[in-house]
């Protein structure tokens, strides 16, 4: 363990912060230096230098019990910070034996997560079988915050990424997908082709939760064609497009999904994709949907070597498909 005079010392330290940030947690110095694996006098020691050095106080120290001040929390905030920046620096630095070894923290929005980003992740660990993937998958506006606190290297997203986290994330297309409006063999628009707009107000309906990127595009598309989404008989909001795909198979329900999610299901003939038609053109005209996928990344935060490699993987595929 380290001892007391090891952080007797001048000017602020990684270790000194790591101390700090240890008994803020905590709001007890034992319990600190149990988990850090030091001495509680050298835990003492560190507080006792940074406030000595810069003359603030980071804890009040009513008897036994721990209470952090005004100083502390701006140190709080601002030492996490520092450390996770050092945290990817350091990562940055053992990437640079040839994408060997590391760690891509992905997060992905649902459909894009679970149809379209494993092949590519296979395809990049065939290459780089060092590299670890961890892949979260939420919807897409919970995929936006993670990448804007830096809980992600690279987000995948097919909604829109929200006014207040524009200026922090950089965004751009890698693919598209087509948003299909699809019935179950149970319900009447089964034995049609199209249906006109206006009947869209005339069938019960299954949508996904406020957030969903398939979400917010279906909402899109309504406002485009003329029609408020209250205007719908809405009878379920579900948190999975698995799950809305489920009760459109067995119910009498519309729901708009994505065309990755249910080719399987178009194939068998268990669902049926029905085209709208817009006659408030004379020519009838057939509406369709195409929502773009969406890399979002920090305009900030520091790339690892290994999430540009990953990135230039995306860019490529696209160009292929192209």
């Amino acid at each position: 363990m380290r001892e007391v005079s090891d952080f007797i010392m001048a000017g602020m330290t990684l270790e000194q912060l790591r101390i700090f940030l240890a008994v803020a947690e905590h709001l007890h110095f034992t319990r600190a230096a149990e988990g850090l694996y030091i001495t509680q006098p050298a835990v003492s020691a560190a507080i006792h230098s940074l406030e000595t050095e810069y003359r603030v106080k980071l804890f009040h120290r009513i008897g036994r019990h721990v209470e952090i001040t005004e100083a502390g929390e701006l140190l709080q905030l601002e030492a996490q910070k520092i450390l996770e920046q050092v945290a990817l620096t350091e990562r940055g630095l053992k990437e640079l034996n040839n994408l060997q070894r590391g760690e891509l923290k992905l997060g992905s929005s649902l459909t894009i997560g679970n149809y379209w980003l494993p092949e590519k992740i296979s395809k990049f660990q065939r290459q780089y079988s060092g590299i670890m993937v961890n892949c979260t998958l939420a919807n897409t506006e919970e995929i936006c915050l993670g990448t804007a606190n830096g809980q992600f290297d690279l987000g995948l997203i097919e909604g829109e990424v929200k006014p207040t986290l524009k200026k922090l994330l950089n965004q751009e297309e890698i693919g598209s997908d087509r948003l299909l409006i699809v019935v179950g063999q149970s319900h009447p628009w089964f034995a049609r082709e199209k249906v006109d707009l206006a009947e869209l107000k005339n069938t019960d309906w299954v949508m996904r939760e406020p957030g969903s990127g398939t979400q917010q595009r279906l909402e899109e598309a309504l406002q485009n064609w003329g029609i408020n989404l209250n205007e719908l008989k809405v009878i379920l909001v579900l948190n999975t497009g698995e799950m809305v795909k489920s009760v459109v198979e067995e119910g009498h329900v519309a729901a708009g999904i994505s065309e990755l999610m249910v080719k399987k299901e178009l194939k068998l003939g268990l669902l049926k994709a029905i085209g709208i038609i817009d006659h408030r053109q004379d020519y009838g005209q057939e509406l369709e949907l195409i929502r773009p996928f969406l890399k979002i990344k920090h305009c900030q935060r520091f790339q690892t070597q290994i999430s540009q490699t990953f990135e230039k993987m995306l860019s490529l595929a696209d160009q292929i498909n192209d």
